[in-house]
């Protein structure tokens, strides 16, 4: 296996969301809110669904309104099944 097959098979099977920062009131942790559009199963009109995750922000970077994109990882707590990835914009 090359070295880009490792990398790409470590990190190419976890998940990636970007949304916004909603909550930064916890040592780092963040809530983020994912919307998503989708279409109604029974009357097919687009309709607006939204997620809230729970995120590790190790250095507290990341703030209320920030867009920001967090990927999946191993269970951290409870709630915690994401972490920070990077902030998109402020």
């Amino acid at each position: 296996m090359s070295e880009s097959e490792e990398s790409q098979s470590a990190t190419g099977l976890r998940k990636t969301r970007v949304g916004v920062v909603t909550s930064d009131a916890m040592q780092k942790t963040i809530v983020v809110e994912v919307r998503r559009r989708v279409p109604h199963p029974r009357f097919k009109k687009i309709v607006k669904r939204t997620s809230t995750f729970f995120a590790h922000d190790e250095n507290g970077e990341a703030k209320v309104g920030d867009r920001v994109l967090i990927e999946e990882t191993r269970p951290l707590s409870k709630k915690k099944r994401w972490q920070l990835k990077e902030i998109l914009s402020h």
